[in-house]
């Protein structure tokens, strides 16, 4: 009979999508306001890998990767993507007006994590390497961590795959390294 192995807390990741400057500030506030304190965040890379968002955000987006200094639960992470879709509306064009009109997002909320051996995003949509957390969400492997650095598996979008991306979230897998350390001591 197998033991069960609860995991470690993990560290939060979330990806910030928008092309107004000023959102971007408005977004850290707000899920520093849930998280607690950033202690992580990359440069901005351009989104320029599709154009899934192109209709509804417009041109010119930029993405950006923040982690937390406080650690979580991983299975917080239906909830945790659940209110990212909240939030996002917060930010939309039209929002709160009667008249039946198409709300557009302004900002893509995009939560995940990693662990020692793995970066995980959360998502609405299905797919064949997506496995389904609850509530309507699902999550993938997106990275996994081997022979010293993460690596992108044959699904794994564009942008998570820029030595940008790779470096930054090996900075962050070390952070969380000494963190778990202190934790399991």
């Amino acid at each position: 009979m197998g033991k069960i192995v609860y995991p470690n807390q993990v560290k939060l990741i979330f990806s910030i999508i928008s092309n107004e400057d000023n959102l971007f500030h408005d977004a850290k506030s707000l899920l520093k306001m849930h998280f607690g304190n950033i202690d992580m965040e990359s440069d901005y890379q351009l989104f320029n890998y599709t154009n899934y968002y192109r209709n509804e955000m417009g041109d010119g987006l930029k993405q950006k990767l923040i982690s937390f200094e406080k650690l979580f639960n991983p299975e917080e992470m239906f909830q945790i993507k659940l209110d990212s879709n909240e939030w996002e509306y917060l930010f939309c064009e039209n929002r709160g007006n009667n008249k039946p009109v198409e709300v557009k997002r302004k900002i893509n909320f995009d939560p995940g994590y990693i662990s020692l051996d793995k970066f995980i995003l959360a998502s609405t949509k299905n797919g064949p390497a997506r496995i389904y957390i609850g509530k309507g969400i699902y999550a993938e492997i997106t990275l996994r961590f081997v022979n010293g650095t993460f690596h992108p598996l044959e699904w794994t979008y564009q942008n998570y795959k820029t030595e940008l991306y790779i470096q930054f979230l090996n900075q962050v897998r070390d952070r969380y390294k000494q963190q778990i350390k202190k934790i399991c001591n």
